[in-house]
């Protein structure tokens, strides 16, 4: 299929300061501070380009070089049962995951897709280099689908504990390993991982929520949203473990906002984390831009309680230029915190509302919602997305048959570096 890609640039959220992109720029190299740098389409009105497939719709908002193979989009619907429970006139529920009877066919059930597709459309067909993604679990999954069916060389660095999250409909191809750090540690120990494996020029950082072309995969469930909607939603809701989600959105509100045909406000963002591991709750409800102090011992102990696994990063992009304390402070809006306990009503009840199953993050953005209505954060006439991130896994499992991957390696973070890297590259 012909693809053009779209022209942009790139601008530091710190200075203002523009430039191009080089092909992988993940900050402004003439930037002193921390700062994450966004992408601004030659392109200001969003207009779906119908004759690509899949995901790649979007992709006049998106920094791609190249369309791949096998995506799926987020499909927005507007609720009645849940609504309803709810007391709310127009909800309208974004679903990323399995449920072929709406549309939605992403195979990993989580819009996580929605970031592998752009980051690795991103990636030039002549690269070499081997990405290197560090995960909680789904987008580990996400990327592993994506590049396995694509061919594309990837290093996915997991906790051990997680790496039930590694189930796919089909094996994986062998240009796809997995490294996991140690039983008990948690994210940020597979971080630590895969910094050190990034350090030889043999490997590439996928560069987390720096990474332009993520941020924008994600945001286009804002796209997906505003399409059916026909305007910006008054509210957001979204489950949090680095906020990129978040960011993404906001940063897409913005770009509407430029295009003016969708209206001319941002809505306010509500994210939502899994109590007790609450890191950027507690410094939002201290009004703090830097986050509360969270020892790695305290994160692990959190990590462990949490049934929302995938909701535990503890250094998120929170406090950097154009992060989430940020877009927050911009658009309005609160943070929430959800306990197991409502975290496993809001999902049975959910599925039995609306008709699907949904992964415990999902619930989680649930739960939250549930909590400002009670609350009055929002009013029973606004328009509201809530942006449900992973769900229909029970009914892809109960229609595909599921093979599940196992790390190839387990290695401590603490080691040196060259061994780490000595023992992945006899992987490849």
């Amino acid at each position: 299929m012909d693809f053009t890609p779209i022209k942009y640039s790139l601008v530091c959220c710190a200075d203002g300061h523009r430039f191009e992109d080089t092909g992988w720029s993940l900050a402004d190299p003439q930037c002193g501070c921390p700062s994450l740098v966004r992408a601004e389409y030659e392109k200001k009105q969003y207009e779906p380009q119908e004759d690509l497939d899949g995901f790649y719709r979007y992709a006049n908002w998106l920094p791609v070089q190249r369309t791949l193979k096998g995506s799926g989009t987020p499909v927005t619907y507007r609720s009645t049962a849940l609504a309803a429970e709810l007391g709310l006139e127009n909800l309208y529920i974004t679903f990323s995951g399995w449920w072929p009877k709406i549309g939605a066919k992403m195979t990993t059930c989580s819009f996580k897709e929605t970031e592998a597709y752009s980051v690795c459309g991103r990636l030039g067909a002549d690269n070499r280099k081997i990405l290197v993604v560090a995960s909680a679990g789904n987008t580990a999954r996400a990327f592993a689908k994506v590049c396995s069916e694509n061919n594309i060389p990837l290093l996915i660095s997991i906790p051990a504990d997680n790496i039930g999250a590694m189930w796919f409909s089909k094996p994986l191809n062998d240009c796809v390993k997995i490294i996991a750090s140690p039983e008990g540690s948690d994210y940020y120990d597979a971080i630590a991982l895969s910094d050190k494996v990034c350090t030889d020029p043999a490997f590439m950082a996928e560069g987390g929520a720096k990474n332009v072309a993520r941020r924008d995969g994600m945001g286009t469930t804002l796209l997906s949203a505003v399409e059916a909607i026909g305007r910006i939603p008054d509210a957001y809701f979204q489950a949090i473990g680095s906020g990129t989600g978040a960011i993404a959105v906001w940063e897409n509100n913005l770009r509407l906002i430029e295009d003016g045909r969708w209206g001319s406000h941002k809505m306010r963002l509500y994210p939502s984390q899994n109590d007790p591991f609450t890191i950027m709750y507690d410094s939002w409800k201290r009004h703090s831009r830097q986050l509360v102090d969270m020892t790695p011992d305290q994160a692990r102990k959190a990590a462990s309680e949490i049934d929302a696994k995938v909701l535990s990063n503890r250094k998120p992009p929170y406090s950097l230029a154009g992060g989430l304390f940020d877009a927050m402070e911009d658009a309005g809006g609160d943070m929430f915190k959800v306990s197991n306990t409502e975290l496993r009503y809001w999902k049975k009840r959910f599925a039995e509302l609306e008709g699907i199953d949904i992964h415990d993050a999902s619930a989680v953005a649930v739960a939250s919602l549930a909590q400002a209505v009670r609350e009055g954060s929002v009013k029973n006439e606004e328009t509201i997305m809530l942006n449900i991130t992973g769900g229909g896994e029970e009914l892809a499992k109960s229609e595909n048959e599921v093979f599940y991957a196992k790390p190839h390696l387990v290695l401590d973070p603490a080691l040196p570096p060259e061994d780490i890297i000595s023992a992945v590259k006899d992987l490849f």
